[in-house]
């Protein structure tokens, strides 16, 4: 059984006060909060097997390169990837994207295509910006509608055989609406097209499974997912790890150096150059042991519920503007009240400790699509509750009357 108040005794920094109230943390969708179980595998790393990994003959290289090990194993078996080599350690979602737009500059040429949504995060537009203009390529954006919800007529007019790679989020981080991927995998892949997945709003929340989606690619942050910050994962396909060139050059991912030239190393080392966030690969492992102990299912189930009531209360504030109405979306609730600027509302809200984000959440594109210059986003988390969105809903109030 979920029982929110056991949960909420697992996050020690949720005990706190902020301007003498009680911490009202719904920052979630920037990064989550860490049970006590992730904050002491931190101190326990550094206090017992701190050493570098795969290099050393010594017990204590050899208990922290299992324990690395050990973690991407558990992680391929929480995403269902084929194999534990097509699991990468990265510094998170941007670093994923980054690898793979880097990497694709191999196989996309003067005249191809990439493609994206009308709702990515900055970090999913600006890498494959990058690519089409060393390139020579042509950037393809997928619309959406005023609910916030891709336009999927569009998205399979525009697919041709010269779109090379679709990368789109699998939730968005500022309307919360949850795409349908495995119908924008399966189209993209009868072009001919590979796909990206940024699961960076999808893995605190979902459970995606590699076999069945069957994308190509699926990069995540550890941060969002009650992991370290600094750590992430990008799962690819064999066949394309094997294809694409190394990300990044140096120690570790390389087989042999000579001056006349190098060979690379397998996977997966070939792309985890140097010496890794020992310590954020490890205790991701410790994080998603954490999330499948809540299980997922409850966790889903119970920020539905979140998202119903929040939705619920914020809609009964007069002039008050929902930005992202998708019939599937997250515990995310982005909104605006009219003439009130949103940082305002946060700056207020925040005296009476309430976290919320405010401004245009890296999603420049969104913004403008709605005609608003940023939002008020209240992220909900599995460790929130409908007391705290009263709070929230009281704190707008008090907002509206003294900026109104």
């Amino acid at each position: 059984m979920f029982d929110i108040n056991k949960v909420r005794e697992d996050f020690p920094i949720l005990n706190q006060k902020v301007n003498g109230k009680p911490l009202v943390y719904f920052d979630n969708a920037a990064t989550s909060q860490k049970p006590q179980v992730v904050i002491d595998a931190i101190s326990d790393y550094y206090s017992s097997i701190n050493a570098n990994i795969h290099r050393g003959v010594h017990a204590l290289s050899q208990l922290a390169t299992d324990a690395y090990e050990v973690s991407r194993l558990k992680i391929q078996k929480h995403i269902n990837a084929k194999h534990s080599h097509e699991v990468l350690f990265t510094t998170g979602t941007t670093s994923g994207i980054n690898l793979v737009a880097s990497g694709f500059s191999k196989f996309v040429k003067e005249g191809d295509k990439v493609m994206v949504s009308a709702m990515e995060h900055h970090s999913n537009i600006v890498p494959w910006q990058m690519l089409c203009e060393r390139a020579g390529a042509t950037l393809l954006v997928i619309p959406m509608n005023d609910k916030g919800e891709l336009i999927l007529e569009e998205y399979e007019r525009l697919l041709d055989e010269q779109v090379k790679i679709v990368a789109v989020n699998h939730i968005s981080n500022s309307l919360g609406t949850i795409n349908p991927i495995k119908f924008i995998i399966d189209k993209a892949h009868a072009v001919g097209a590979a796909v990206l997945i940024d699961g960076a709003q999808a893995a605190p929340h979902l459970q995606p499974d590699m076999q069945a989606l069957d994308c190509d690619f699926y990069t995540f942050s550890g941060h969002k997912a009650c992991g370290p910050t600094g750590s992430g994962v990008l799962y690819g396909k064999e066949k394309w790890l094997n294809k694409l060139p190394p990300y990044q050059g140096g120690g570790e991912m390389i087989k042999e150096v000579r001056f006349e030239k190098s060979t690379y190393a397998e996977l997966p080392h070939k792309f985890e150059a140097g010496t890794p966030n020992i310590e954020g690969g490890i205790v991701l492992g410790t994080a998603i042991d954490y999330l499948n102990q809540v299980g997922l299912h409850n966790i889903m189930a119970y920020e539905q519920e979140l998202l119903s009531y929040g939705t619920q209360k914020l809609q009964e504030i007069e002039g008050l503007k929902i930005i992202g109405t998708a019939e599937n979306k997250t515990s995310v609730i982005s909104f605006n009240i009219d003439g009130i600027h949103p940082y305002d509302i946060g700056a207020i809200v925040d005296k009476m400790g309430i976290a919320v984000r405010t401004g245009h959440h890296c999603t420049q594109p969104v913004m403008e699509f709605f005609n608003v210059p940023g939002t008020v986003r209240a992220s909900f988390s599995f460790y929130n509750t409908k007391e705290e969105i009263d709070a929230l809903a009281a704190a707008v109030v008090k907002a509206k009357n003294m900026l109104g």
